[in-house]
């Protein structure tokens, strides 16, 4: 066990040292969120959001802080996977006596890494420079929905390399899907009695949840740990409201397992097609030994 332990860290490193060698992945996951948290203080200023009860600082940090996590467990460990296979990567691993599943842990591992650092990041500005409001009450809670969020999110990167035809197409696939749906998350927007099928569709999906339990978290208005099934909304009337991540967690969790056995039964090592063409070979190589036989006879 202490073993595997330690090949476990050693592909985090390894995995580590590979995403820091691609600035423009480092950039995209690290600093691009956090520029969005300056153009959004800058344009809309810190004052108080009067439905939401918190500074314009206090609600986007957190969001975020989520979707920067989502980019490094979703976006980049979709698109290296799938690039890694294109390239032969997974296929020579698989060759090698590393057992499968510590190589995988290992890029799991190195994402939710990376997606520390981006919340790390973004909430040390937010905290420093914006004022934002850490709650001690609730910080249990924000590191569990932060763990099964990071999770959740990640089993969809693998499910989607798995998915997918090659690694070209990762990043088109991987974006068109998670930013149009932050944009129903209250990611980019709080949209405040939306639509009930606006409502709806953002409620199907992790990222709405991921936000609410981790944001909420940073709200001052808002009772209790976190740690009850469902809470109520902040009232702009009454002042209060309370925190709850129970049916968020469910959410995430359910999502999360559900991709992570499709991308355990659709997850290839081989590149995309060269499993058609190892088929073809032996279907071949059988024909050319039936020939020989009846030749023989």
């Amino acid at each position: 066990m202490a073993r595997d332990l330690r090949l476990v860290v050693q592909q985090i490193r390894y995995q580590n040292k590979i995403f820091w060698r691609t600035p423009i992945a480092a950039f995209f996951t690290l600093v691009f969120p956090l520029m969005f948290l300056v153009l959004f203080a800058s344009i809309f200023g810190n004052d108080e959001i009067e439905e939401l009860g918190i500074t314009v600082a206090q609600f986007y940090a957190p969001a975020l802080a989520v979707f920067g996590a989502a980019s490094a467990t979703y976006t980049n460990l979709a698109t290296s996977t799938a690039i890694a296979r294109d390239e032969g990567i997974l296929k020579r691993v698989r060759g090698t006596p590393l057992p499968p599943w510590i190589y995988i842990a290992g890029r799991v591992g190195s994402a939710i890494w990376i997606a520390v650092l981006a919340v790390t990041l973004m909430m040390s500005v937010g905290i420093l420079v914006y004022n934002v409001e850490l709650i001690g009450r609730t910080f249990p809670a924000a590191v569990v929905s932060f763990v099964v969020g990071a999770a959740t999110f990640a089993a969809l990167g693998l499910f989607v390399a798995a998915m997918i035809k090659n690694g070209d197409s990762a990043p088109a696939v991987t974006n068109a899907t998670l930013l149009p749906i932050a944009f129903v998350s209250d990611v980019f927007i709080a949209i405040e009695d939306p639509p009930v099928w606006l409502d709806v569709l953002g409620n199907i999906f992790p990222l709405k949840h991921f936000v609410a339990a981790f944001g909420d978290a940073f709200h001052p208005g808002l009772s209790g740990s976190g740690f009850a099934w469902t809470g109520t909304e902040f009232s702009e009337v009454t002042g209060t409201g309370e925190y709850a991540i129970g049916l968020h967690i469910a959410v995430m969790a359910a999502w999360g397992i559900a991709a992570a056995v499709l991308a355990v039964r659709y997850f290839r090592w081989d590149p995309r097609g060269m499993e058609g063409r190892v088929k073809r070979r032996r279907g071949e190589a059988t024909v050319s030994g039936n020939d020989i036989e009846s030749d023989g006879v």
